[in-house]
């Protein structure tokens, strides 16, 4: 990725700034979209991949058990469910009801008393000052409007309590995932890419007024996959926006497309062997309110 065009980008992210000619995103459609876009596939298949990343972010907000906890954007469960093998009391949101059920059945599967409620990360149904813990893995992030996003989880955080946050980088893999398909498939106008909540500077600028400490350590997840053509097959499959995004496209440029991905896949391999090991940067953030 272009250096300057980065640093531009981070800039302007950490100014909440939209550029004039572009005020005014139609957030309801593009949430629309996006649900169609989340419950298509099988993003469960991908999702308990990661489920090292929810046990992780439990631990990094030291959650005490008895707690209150709210799961923003918790898809099929991994944050949910490492809260609850806590105690603590969860609560697990998101806006697609077949990625609720997901988790709802492994929860049952492993005796857990979890509440699940559909709701928008926009615009979250529980009073001001409700839980005690609010959290998101690779969830929140992907809402259109980021300032409010944002605001939701400090509104339902009492004063003292933590958000914890995981969220793609964009100079990691998946970031450059999204910049590749976005050049095929240009994301929506006036909206900032979702890895700007991979960026310290977006955190400070959208959290740092009303926190008493943000916390920020870099980690890496590996996707171990058979072969990178193993990889692509799945998400292609299985991963909403993937899937969608080849859907979308004719013959000739989803083939140039697929070839773009198993090049970003080859620079990213360390497997040394026929099999695929990528590490994906991420951001753990825990934030005092």
């Amino acid at each position: 990725m272009n250096t300057m065009t980065m640093d531009s980008e981070i800039k302007a992210v950490a100014q909440a700034a939209v550029p004039a000619e572009f005020e005014h995103p139609d957030y309801g459609a593009i949430k629309t979209r996006q649900q169609a876009t989340w419950g298509s596939g099988d993003y469960g298949r991908i999702g308990v991949t990661l489920q090292i990343t929810g046990e992780q972010l439990c631990e990094a907000m030291d959650l005490r058990a008895g707690g209150s906890v709210l799961d923003v954007a918790g898809g099929n469960g991994n944050a949910t469910l490492a809260a609850a093998r806590r105690f603590c009391e969860v609560v697990s949101t998101d806006y697609v009801a077949g990625l609720l059920a997901q988790s709802q059945a492994r929860a049952r599967a492993e005796g857990l008393d979890i509440s699940y409620r559909e709701a928008d990360a926009e615009n979250l149904p529980f009073a001001t000052a409700s839980f005690d813990y609010v959290m998101s893995t690779f969830g929140v992030m992907f809402t259109p409007d980021q300032p409010r996003a944002a605001a939701e989880l400090l509104r339902v955080c009492r004063p003292g309590g933590r958000i914890g946050l995981a969220n793609w980088t964009p100079e990691g893999f998946i970031g450059q995932l999204f910049k590749t398909i976005g050049r095929y498939l240009p994301p929506p106008r006036g909206v900032n890419p979702p890895s700007a909540w991979g960026t310290e500077a977006f955190l400070q600028a959208q959290f740092g007024g009303q926190a008493q400490r943000i916390e920020v350590l870099r980690r890496s997840f590996a996707f171990r996959y058979r072969s990178a053509a193993h990889w692509l097959e799945l998400f292609r499959s299985c991963y909403g926006p993937i899937l969608k995004a080849f859907e979308a496209l004719d013959e000739a440029t989803a083939a140039s497309l697929a070839d773009d991905i198993l090049r970003l896949i080859d620079a990213h391999n360390v497997a040394g062997d026929a099999s695929m090991v990528v590490p994906a940067e991420y951001l753990e953030v825990v934030i005092t309110r």
